[in-house]
Protein backbone atom coordinates (compact mmCIF):
# COMPACT_ATOMS: atom_id res chain seq x y z
CA UNK A 1 0.00 0.00 0.00
CA UNK A 2 3.09 2.66 1.02
CA UNK A 3 3.62 2.20 -2.92
CA UNK A 4 0.65 3.30 -4.30
CA UNK A 5 0.25 6.42 -5.96
CA UNK A 6 -2.53 8.91 -4.01
CA UNK A 7 -5.24 9.51 -6.41
CA UNK A 8 -6.13 12.97 -8.03
CA UNK A 9 -9.45 13.11 -6.75
CA UNK A 10 -12.30 16.34 -6.39
CA UNK A 11 -14.98 16.70 -4.28
CA UNK A 12 -17.61 19.46 -4.06
CA UNK A 13 -19.91 20.55 -0.97
CA UNK A 14 -22.86 22.93 -1.41
CA UNK A 15 -24.06 25.97 0.58
CA UNK A 16 -27.20 26.45 3.09
CA UNK A 17 -30.05 28.48 3.61
CA UNK A 18 -31.65 27.74 7.13
CA UNK A 19 -35.09 28.76 5.58
CA UNK A 20 -37.16 28.25 8.76
CA UNK A 21 -35.25 27.89 12.72
CA UNK A 22 -32.59 30.82 13.10
CA UNK A 23 -31.65 30.89 15.97
CA UNK A 24 -34.43 27.75 17.52
CA UNK A 25 -31.48 25.42 15.78
CA UNK A 26 -28.76 26.81 18.53
CA UNK A 27 -30.95 24.53 20.90
CA UNK A 28 -31.43 20.13 20.71
CA UNK A 29 -35.22 21.33 21.73
CA UNK A 30 -35.55 22.74 18.59
CA UNK A 31 -35.34 21.47 14.72
CA UNK A 32 -33.94 23.47 11.69
CA UNK A 33 -35.26 23.68 8.24
CA UNK A 34 -32.32 23.93 6.04
CA UNK A 35 -32.01 23.52 2.07
CA UNK A 36 -28.60 22.81 0.45
CA UNK A 37 -27.41 24.92 -2.73
CA UNK A 38 -26.48 24.93 -6.18
CA UNK A 39 -23.63 26.98 -5.37
CA UNK A 40 -20.71 24.95 -4.42
CA UNK A 41 -17.33 25.06 -2.56
CA UNK A 42 -15.05 22.44 -4.49
CA UNK A 43 -11.48 20.84 -4.18
CA UNK A 44 -9.21 18.99 -6.08
CA UNK A 45 -6.35 17.07 -4.32
CA UNK A 46 -3.59 16.05 -6.43
CA UNK A 47 -0.12 15.03 -5.44
CA UNK A 48 2.78 17.03 -5.76
CA UNK A 49 5.50 15.19 -7.69
CA UNK A 50 9.27 15.82 -7.10
CA UNK A 51 13.02 14.81 -9.25
CA UNK A 52 14.41 11.64 -7.61
CA UNK A 53 16.03 12.22 -4.39
CA UNK A 54 14.29 15.69 -3.48
CA UNK A 55 12.34 15.21 -0.27
CA UNK A 56 8.65 17.52 0.24
CA UNK A 57 7.35 17.47 3.20
CA UNK A 58 4.93 20.41 2.30
CA UNK A 59 0.84 20.65 1.18
CA UNK A 60 0.15 23.87 -0.99
CA UNK A 61 -3.12 24.96 -0.87
CA UNK A 62 -4.28 27.39 -3.46
CA UNK A 63 -7.47 29.45 -4.21
CA UNK A 64 -6.81 30.93 -7.94
CA UNK A 65 -9.66 32.83 -8.18
CA UNK A 66 -8.63 35.76 -5.36
CA UNK A 67 -4.98 38.04 -5.59
CA UNK A 68 -2.21 36.28 -3.65
CA UNK A 69 -4.69 32.93 -1.80
CA UNK A 70 -2.08 30.95 -1.60
CA UNK A 71 -1.08 29.29 2.04
CA UNK A 72 1.63 26.61 2.24
CA UNK A 73 2.18 23.94 4.82
CA UNK A 74 4.98 22.03 6.13
CA UNK A 75 4.15 18.76 8.29
CA UNK A 76 5.17 16.35 10.74
CA UNK A 77 4.45 13.59 13.53
CA UNK A 78 4.06 15.48 17.13
CA UNK A 79 5.22 13.03 19.89
CA UNK A 80 3.21 11.06 22.24
CA UNK A 81 0.69 10.48 19.85
CA UNK A 82 -0.19 14.21 19.47
CA UNK A 83 -1.19 13.52 15.47
CA UNK A 84 -0.02 15.49 12.26
CA UNK A 85 1.11 19.15 13.10
CA UNK A 86 0.86 21.48 10.33
CA UNK A 87 2.97 24.51 10.43
CA UNK A 88 2.61 27.47 7.98
CA UNK A 89 4.95 28.70 6.09
CA UNK A 90 5.48 32.31 4.70
CA UNK A 91 4.87 33.38 1.03
CA UNK A 92 6.15 36.86 0.14
CA UNK A 93 6.04 39.69 2.22
CA UNK A 94 3.18 38.73 4.95
CA UNK A 95 1.65 35.63 6.33
CA UNK A 96 -2.14 35.20 5.63
CA UNK A 97 -3.41 32.93 7.95
CA UNK A 98 -6.65 30.89 7.11
CA UNK A 99 -8.00 29.31 9.68
CA UNK A 100 -10.45 27.13 8.41
CA UNK A 101 -7.74 25.42 5.82
CA UNK A 102 -4.93 25.00 8.73
CA UNK A 103 -7.23 23.71 11.29
CA UNK A 104 -8.61 21.57 8.84
CA UNK A 105 -5.44 19.98 7.53
CA UNK A 106 -4.07 19.08 11.33
CA UNK A 107 -7.60 17.64 12.22
CA UNK A 108 -7.89 15.46 9.05
CA UNK A 109 -3.94 14.44 8.52
CA UNK A 110 -4.16 13.86 12.49
CA UNK A 111 -7.51 11.55 11.85
CA UNK A 112 -5.69 9.80 8.99
CA UNK A 113 -2.48 8.81 10.64
CA UNK A 114 -4.79 7.64 13.04
CA UNK A 115 -6.18 5.22 10.90
CA UNK A 116 -3.39 3.79 9.38
CA UNK A 117 -1.73 3.20 12.76
CA UNK A 118 -4.41 1.28 13.89
CA UNK A 119 -6.14 -0.76 11.04
CA UNK A 120 -3.11 -0.23 7.97
CA UNK A 121 0.38 -2.02 7.84
CA UNK A 122 3.10 -0.88 9.38
CA UNK A 123 4.69 0.11 6.01
CA UNK A 124 1.66 2.42 5.32
CA UNK A 125 1.34 3.70 8.29
CA UNK A 126 4.92 5.38 8.80
CA UNK A 127 5.06 6.11 4.96
CA UNK A 128 1.40 7.04 3.36
CA UNK A 129 1.65 11.15 4.28
CA UNK A 130 3.07 12.83 1.02
CA UNK A 131 3.16 16.29 -0.53
CA UNK A 132 -0.14 17.47 -1.94
CA UNK A 133 -1.75 20.38 -3.68
CA UNK A 134 -5.13 21.65 -3.17
CA UNK A 135 -6.93 23.67 -5.10
CA UNK A 136 -10.42 25.70 -3.73
CA UNK A 137 -12.98 26.67 -6.54
CA UNK A 138 -15.59 28.68 -5.13
CA UNK A 139 -18.93 28.77 -7.43
CA UNK A 140 -19.74 32.67 -8.33
CA UNK A 141 -22.73 33.38 -5.97
CA UNK A 142 -21.15 32.97 -2.53
CA UNK A 143 -19.68 36.54 -3.59
CA UNK A 144 -20.93 39.81 -4.64
CA UNK A 145 -17.69 40.95 -5.98
CA UNK A 146 -17.77 41.16 -9.82
CA UNK A 147 -16.20 38.73 -11.46
CA UNK A 148 -12.65 40.15 -13.78
CA UNK A 149 -13.48 41.23 -17.57
CA UNK A 150 -11.62 38.53 -18.65
CA UNK A 151 -13.82 35.45 -17.27
CA UNK A 152 -16.22 34.41 -19.96
CA UNK A 153 -19.64 35.68 -19.01
CA UNK A 154 -20.99 32.05 -18.35
CA UNK A 155 -17.76 30.68 -16.65
CA UNK A 156 -18.85 28.88 -13.29
CA UNK A 157 -15.74 29.92 -11.74
CA UNK A 158 -14.96 33.91 -12.31
CA UNK A 159 -11.66 35.59 -11.61
CA UNK A 160 -12.35 38.00 -8.74
CA UNK A 161 -9.81 40.01 -8.66
CA UNK A 162 -9.70 40.68 -5.56
CA UNK A 163 -7.79 39.60 -2.06
CA UNK A 164 -10.29 37.16 -0.19
CA UNK A 165 -10.21 39.60 2.91
CA UNK A 166 -11.92 42.02 0.21
CA UNK A 167 -14.58 39.63 -1.54
CA UNK A 168 -17.73 40.49 0.10
CA UNK A 169 -19.45 37.00 1.00
CA UNK A 170 -23.45 36.90 0.49
CA UNK A 171 -24.25 34.39 3.35
CA UNK A 172 -24.26 30.85 1.91
CA UNK A 173 -21.93 28.93 4.11
CA UNK A 174 -19.07 29.33 2.71
CA UNK A 175 -16.98 28.05 5.52
CA UNK A 176 -18.67 25.08 6.51
CA UNK A 177 -18.91 24.10 2.79
CA UNK A 178 -14.90 24.50 2.49
CA UNK A 179 -13.93 22.87 5.25
CA UNK A 180 -16.38 20.30 4.19
CA UNK A 181 -15.02 19.53 0.88
CA UNK A 182 -11.76 20.09 2.09
CA UNK A 183 -11.91 16.97 4.35
CA UNK A 184 -13.80 14.81 2.21
CA UNK A 185 -10.99 15.34 -0.55
CA UNK A 186 -7.71 14.85 1.84
CA UNK A 187 -9.51 11.22 3.12
CA UNK A 188 -10.60 10.62 -0.53
CA UNK A 189 -6.96 11.25 -1.63
CA UNK A 190 -4.89 9.61 1.16
CA UNK A 191 -7.21 6.65 1.83
CA UNK A 192 -7.87 4.25 -0.49
CA UNK A 193 -11.24 2.86 -0.89
CA UNK A 194 -10.76 -0.66 1.33
CA UNK A 195 -10.81 1.99 4.13
CA UNK A 196 -13.47 4.77 3.25
CA UNK A 197 -16.31 4.78 0.54
CA UNK A 198 -16.74 8.34 -0.25
CA UNK A 199 -18.23 7.56 -3.28
CA UNK A 200 -21.59 5.49 -3.61
CA UNK A 201 -21.29 3.56 -6.66
CA UNK A 202 -17.65 1.83 -7.57
CA UNK A 203 -16.41 -0.30 -5.02
CA UNK A 204 -13.70 -2.58 -4.63
CA UNK A 205 -13.97 -4.58 -7.57
CA UNK A 206 -13.27 -8.11 -5.01
CA UNK A 207 -16.65 -9.13 -2.92
CA UNK A 208 -14.04 -10.23 -0.30
CA UNK A 209 -12.81 -6.52 0.47
CA UNK A 210 -16.39 -5.00 0.96
CA UNK A 211 -17.05 -8.21 2.95
CA UNK A 212 -13.92 -7.79 5.40
CA UNK A 213 -14.73 -3.68 5.45
CA UNK A 214 -19.04 -4.88 6.50
CA UNK A 215 -17.15 -6.92 9.32
CA UNK A 216 -15.45 -4.11 10.10
CA UNK A 217 -18.70 -1.65 10.12
CA UNK A 218 -20.55 -4.56 11.89
CA UNK A 219 -18.38 -4.22 14.92
CA UNK A 220 -18.16 -0.86 14.97
CA UNK A 221 -21.93 -0.44 15.04
CA UNK A 222 -22.29 -3.23 17.59
CA UNK A 223 -24.50 -5.07 15.14
CA UNK A 224 -22.09 -8.22 16.06
CA UNK A 225 -24.00 -8.54 19.21
CA UNK A 226 -27.43 -9.20 17.21
CA UNK A 227 -29.20 -12.38 17.59
CA UNK A 228 -27.85 -14.91 15.03
CA UNK A 229 -30.56 -14.67 12.43
CA UNK A 230 -30.43 -10.99 12.11
CA UNK A 231 -26.24 -11.42 11.69
CA UNK A 232 -26.63 -13.82 9.13
CA UNK A 233 -29.58 -11.46 7.10
CA UNK A 234 -26.92 -9.04 7.40
CA UNK A 235 -23.80 -11.38 6.19
CA UNK A 236 -26.45 -12.38 2.98
CA UNK A 237 -26.68 -8.70 2.03
CA UNK A 238 -25.46 -8.26 -1.51
CA UNK A 239 -22.26 -6.42 -2.16
CA UNK A 240 -23.66 -3.57 -3.78
CA UNK A 241 -26.09 -2.88 -0.73
CA UNK A 242 -23.20 -3.87 2.18
CA UNK A 243 -21.32 -0.72 -0.39
CA UNK A 244 -24.14 1.73 0.14
CA UNK A 245 -24.22 0.81 3.81
CA UNK A 246 -20.21 1.73 3.92
CA UNK A 247 -20.95 4.38 2.04
CA UNK A 248 -23.76 6.15 4.94
CA UNK A 249 -20.98 5.47 7.78
CA UNK A 250 -18.00 7.33 5.33
CA UNK A 251 -20.51 10.03 5.10
CA UNK A 252 -20.96 10.46 8.72
CA UNK A 253 -17.64 9.94 9.62
CA UNK A 254 -17.12 13.32 6.95
CA UNK A 255 -20.03 15.08 9.18
CA UNK A 256 -18.33 14.21 12.74
CA UNK A 257 -14.55 15.30 11.39
CA UNK A 258 -16.09 18.43 9.56
CA UNK A 259 -17.78 19.68 12.27
CA UNK A 260 -14.92 18.92 14.87
CA UNK A 261 -12.72 20.73 12.59
CA UNK A 262 -14.95 23.70 11.95
CA UNK A 263 -16.02 24.45 15.52
CA UNK A 264 -12.06 24.49 15.89
CA UNK A 265 -11.69 27.02 13.45
CA UNK A 266 -14.17 28.75 14.25
CA UNK A 267 -13.16 28.76 18.25
CA UNK A 268 -16.80 27.63 19.32
CA UNK A 269 -18.86 24.87 19.08
CA UNK A 270 -21.75 26.23 16.88
CA UNK A 271 -25.10 24.45 15.91
CA UNK A 272 -23.48 22.78 12.97
CA UNK A 273 -26.56 23.00 10.77
CA UNK A 274 -24.13 24.24 7.51
CA UNK A 275 -21.94 21.42 7.39
CA UNK A 276 -25.13 19.37 8.32
CA UNK A 277 -26.11 20.26 4.82
CA UNK A 278 -23.07 20.52 3.42
CA UNK A 279 -22.76 17.02 3.83
CA UNK A 280 -26.04 15.37 3.55
CA UNK A 281 -27.61 18.15 1.49
CA UNK A 282 -31.12 19.38 2.76
CA UNK A 283 -32.61 18.04 6.04
CA UNK A 284 -34.49 18.48 8.92
CA UNK A 285 -31.38 18.99 11.45
CA UNK A 286 -31.12 18.83 15.63
CA UNK A 287 -27.96 19.53 16.69
CA UNK A 288 -25.45 17.52 18.52
CA UNK A 289 -24.46 18.52 22.26
CA UNK A 290 -21.55 20.16 22.50
CA UNK A 291 -19.82 18.15 24.66
CA UNK A 292 -19.64 15.82 22.41
CA UNK A 293 -16.19 18.18 21.39
CA UNK A 294 -15.83 18.45 24.98
CA UNK A 295 -13.01 16.22 25.62
CA UNK A 296 -10.83 16.76 22.44
CA UNK A 297 -7.37 18.00 23.47
CA UNK A 298 -5.56 21.25 21.00
CA UNK A 299 -3.60 19.16 17.89
CA UNK A 300 -0.47 18.36 19.14
CA UNK A 301 -0.90 17.76 22.36
CA UNK A 302 -0.92 14.19 23.55
CA UNK A 303 -3.00 11.60 22.52
CA UNK A 304 -4.94 14.14 19.98
CA UNK A 305 -4.75 11.47 17.17
CA UNK A 306 -6.61 8.71 19.34
CA UNK A 307 -8.58 11.29 21.08
CA UNK A 308 -9.63 12.47 17.95
CA UNK A 309 -10.26 9.02 16.05
CA UNK A 310 -12.23 7.89 19.27
CA UNK A 311 -14.78 11.26 18.95
CA UNK A 312 -15.00 10.71 14.80
CA UNK A 313 -15.80 7.30 14.84
CA UNK A 314 -17.70 7.26 18.93
CA UNK A 315 -21.51 7.07 19.29
CA UNK A 316 -21.88 10.30 21.31
CA UNK A 317 -22.70 11.93 18.49
CA UNK A 318 -26.77 12.63 19.30
CA UNK A 319 -27.04 14.76 16.11
CA UNK A 320 -30.63 13.63 14.27
CA UNK A 321 -30.69 14.67 10.23
CA UNK A 322 -33.70 14.14 8.31
CA UNK A 323 -33.87 13.55 4.50
CA UNK A 324 -37.53 13.54 4.78
CA UNK A 325 -37.59 17.00 2.88
CA UNK A 326 -38.72 18.10 0.01
CA UNK A 327 -39.66 20.83 -3.31
CA UNK A 328 -42.36 20.57 -4.78
CA UNK A 329 -42.36 19.88 -8.38
CA UNK A 330 -42.46 23.53 -10.34
CA UNK A 331 -41.20 25.18 -7.23
CA UNK A 332 -37.92 26.35 -6.77
CA UNK A 333 -36.14 28.24 -4.17
CA UNK A 334 -33.99 31.09 -5.05
CA UNK A 335 -31.90 33.50 -3.31
CA UNK A 336 -31.91 37.69 -3.25
CA UNK A 337 -28.27 39.46 -2.62
CA UNK A 338 -28.43 42.39 -1.07
CA UNK A 339 -24.88 43.29 -1.16
CA UNK A 340 -24.67 43.95 2.34
CA UNK A 341 -23.40 40.82 4.72
CA UNK A 342 -24.65 41.25 8.76
CA UNK A 343 -22.47 40.85 11.46
CA UNK A 344 -23.90 36.80 12.40
CA UNK A 345 -22.05 36.50 15.94
CA UNK A 346 -23.14 40.29 17.35
CA UNK A 347 -26.65 39.55 16.25
CA UNK A 348 -26.97 35.95 18.08
CA UNK A 349 -25.18 37.16 21.26
CA UNK A 350 -27.92 40.06 21.41
CA UNK A 351 -31.44 37.53 21.11
CA UNK A 352 -29.59 34.68 23.40
CA UNK A 353 -29.39 37.40 26.22
CA UNK A 354 -32.50 38.47 25.46
CA UNK A 355 -33.90 34.85 25.58
CA UNK A 356 -31.81 34.58 28.98
CA UNK A 357 -33.47 37.86 30.59
CA UNK A 358 -37.01 36.91 29.31
CA UNK A 359 -37.06 32.84 29.12
CA UNK A 360 -40.41 33.12 29.73
CA UNK A 361 -41.68 35.08 26.92
CA UNK A 362 -39.03 33.89 24.75
CA UNK A 363 -40.01 30.32 25.41
CA UNK A 364 -43.25 30.83 24.12
CA UNK A 365 -42.04 32.59 20.93
CA UNK A 366 -39.69 29.38 20.41
CA UNK A 367 -42.28 27.16 20.55
CA UNK A 368 -44.60 28.76 18.21
CA UNK A 369 -42.12 29.38 15.73
CA UNK A 370 -41.23 25.75 15.57
CA UNK A 371 -44.66 24.52 15.44
CA UNK A 372 -45.02 26.86 12.53
CA UNK A 373 -41.60 25.83 11.12
CA UNK A 374 -42.78 22.02 10.98
CA UNK A 375 -46.13 23.41 8.99
CA UNK A 376 -44.05 24.74 6.58
CA UNK A 377 -42.06 21.68 6.31
CA UNK A 378 -45.13 19.90 5.87
CA UNK A 379 -46.54 22.15 3.80
CA UNK A 380 -43.49 21.75 1.44
CA UNK A 381 -43.45 17.92 1.44
CA UNK A 382 -47.39 17.66 0.90
CA UNK A 383 -47.15 19.70 -1.99
CA UNK A 384 -50.10 22.02 -0.67
CA UNK A 385 -48.58 25.32 -2.31
CA UNK A 386 -51.72 26.78 -1.64
CA UNK A 387 -51.00 27.32 2.19
CA UNK A 388 -47.10 28.38 1.01
CA UNK A 389 -48.05 31.85 1.62
CA UNK A 390 -49.88 32.21 4.54
CA UNK A 391 -47.59 29.34 6.01
CA UNK A 392 -44.44 31.73 5.57
CA UNK A 393 -46.02 35.17 6.40
CA UNK A 394 -47.00 32.93 10.05
CA UNK A 395 -43.45 32.50 10.50
CA UNK A 396 -42.45 36.12 9.52
CA UNK A 397 -44.46 37.47 12.01
CA UNK A 398 -43.74 35.53 14.82
CA UNK A 399 -39.71 36.72 13.66
CA UNK A 400 -40.95 40.14 13.42
CA UNK A 401 -42.16 40.06 17.27
CA UNK A 402 -38.99 38.37 18.16
CA UNK A 403 -37.12 40.98 16.99
CA UNK A 404 -38.59 43.89 18.11
CA UNK A 405 -38.71 42.71 21.23
CA UNK A 406 -35.07 41.69 21.39
CA UNK A 407 -33.92 44.79 19.73
CA UNK A 408 -31.89 42.92 17.41
CA UNK A 409 -32.55 43.56 13.47
CA UNK A 410 -33.82 39.99 12.65
CA UNK A 411 -35.98 41.04 9.75
CA UNK A 412 -35.20 45.02 9.24
CA UNK A 413 -37.95 47.18 7.91
CA UNK A 414 -36.12 47.69 4.39
CA UNK A 415 -36.41 43.67 4.19
CA UNK A 416 -39.78 43.59 5.33
CA UNK A 417 -40.62 46.43 2.48
CA UNK A 418 -38.69 44.24 -0.02
CA UNK A 419 -40.41 40.48 1.01
CA UNK A 420 -43.69 42.40 0.49
CA UNK A 421 -43.21 44.20 -2.55
CA UNK A 422 -41.95 40.44 -4.20
CA UNK A 423 -44.54 38.61 -2.18
CA UNK A 424 -47.44 40.69 -4.25
CA UNK A 425 -45.95 39.13 -7.59
CA UNK A 426 -47.58 36.52 -9.62
CA UNK A 427 -45.79 33.01 -8.99
CA UNK A 428 -43.89 34.46 -5.51
CA UNK A 429 -45.66 32.17 -2.48
CA UNK A 430 -43.50 34.38 -0.31
CA UNK A 431 -40.06 34.78 1.57
CA UNK A 432 -37.87 34.84 4.30
CA UNK A 433 -34.44 36.91 5.85
CA UNK A 434 -33.13 33.24 6.10
CA UNK A 435 -30.85 32.01 9.19
CA UNK A 436 -29.72 34.88 11.86
CA UNK A 437 -31.28 37.48 10.11
CA UNK A 438 -30.12 41.10 9.17
CA UNK A 439 -29.12 41.89 5.86
CA UNK A 440 -27.91 39.10 4.31
CA UNK A 441 -29.39 37.52 0.91
CA UNK A 442 -33.22 36.62 0.58
CA UNK A 443 -35.11 33.40 0.47
CA UNK A 444 -37.76 33.21 -1.72
CA UNK A 445 -40.58 30.39 -2.86
CA UNK A 446 -41.51 31.17 -6.12
CA UNK A 447 -42.88 29.34 -9.24
CA UNK A 448 -39.92 27.43 -11.59
CA UNK A 449 -40.19 29.38 -14.66
CA UNK A 450 -39.28 32.02 -17.05
CA UNK A 451 -41.92 34.44 -16.59
CA UNK A 452 -42.09 34.38 -12.58
CA UNK A 453 -38.40 35.16 -12.77
CA UNK A 454 -38.71 37.97 -15.18
CA UNK A 455 -41.28 39.42 -12.77
CA UNK A 456 -38.72 39.01 -9.93
CA UNK A 457 -36.37 40.62 -11.47
CA UNK A 458 -37.44 43.26 -12.62
CA UNK A 459 -39.13 44.18 -9.29
CA UNK A 460 -35.57 43.70 -8.12
CA UNK A 461 -33.92 46.31 -10.38
CA UNK A 462 -37.01 48.78 -9.75
CA UNK A 463 -35.98 48.36 -6.29
CA UNK A 464 -32.71 48.73 -6.76
CA UNK A 465 -32.50 51.87 -9.11
CA UNK A 466 -35.13 53.57 -6.50
CA UNK A 467 -33.73 52.82 -3.20
CA UNK A 468 -29.82 53.30 -4.71
CA UNK A 469 -29.11 49.54 -3.26
CA UNK A 470 -27.47 46.95 -5.24
CA UNK A 471 -30.06 43.76 -5.21
CA UNK A 472 -30.04 41.28 -7.20
CA UNK A 473 -31.50 37.99 -8.30
CA UNK A 474 -29.11 35.02 -7.87
CA UNK A 475 -28.47 32.25 -10.12
CA UNK A 476 -28.36 29.49 -6.72
CA UNK A 477 -31.32 27.65 -5.88
CA UNK A 478 -32.17 24.96 -3.75
CA UNK A 479 -31.02 21.26 -4.39
CA UNK A 480 -31.17 18.27 -2.28
CA UNK A 481 -27.79 16.95 -2.64
CA UNK A 482 -25.04 17.26 0.05
CA UNK A 483 -21.20 16.39 -0.90
CA UNK A 484 -20.26 14.64 -4.30
CA UNK A 485 -17.28 13.47 -6.11
CA UNK A 486 -16.92 15.32 -9.34
CA UNK A 487 -14.91 14.50 -12.86
CA UNK A 488 -12.38 16.54 -12.79
CA UNK A 489 -12.79 17.89 -16.29
CA UNK A 490 -15.29 20.22 -14.61
CA UNK A 491 -12.31 22.69 -13.74
CA UNK A 492 -10.39 22.62 -16.85
CA UNK A 493 -8.16 26.12 -16.66
CA UNK A 494 -7.98 25.67 -13.70
CA UNK A 495 -5.62 23.15 -13.07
Amino acid sequence: MSAQKNPTVAVSAPGKVLLAGGYLVLDRQHTGLVFGLSARINVIAGEIHTSEGVQLNEIIVDSPQFEGAQWRYGYHRAPEGGGIQVVQLQVGEELNKNPFVETTLSYVLSYVDHLYATRGSSSSSSSWLKPARLIILADNDYYSTPGDKQTAPNARFANFGVPLASANKTGLGSSAALVTALTASLLAHYLPKEMYALSSEGGPDDDNVVNAMFHQLMIKRGWHNLPEAARRQMDAYPPQKKWTLLHQDSKEILHNLAQAAHCAAQGKVGSGFDVAAAVFGSCLYRRFSPSVLDALPEPGTPAFASDLGRVVDGTAWDVEVSKKVDMPQGLALRMCDVDCGSQTVGMVKKVLAWREQEAQVAGDIWGELQAYNDGLASVLNENRTEDLTMSLEMIRGKIREMSGLSGVPIEPESQTKLLDALTELDGVFGGVVPGAGGFDALALLMRDDEETKTRVMGCLAEWSKEKDEKVKLMDVRGEMEGVRMEELDIYKGWL
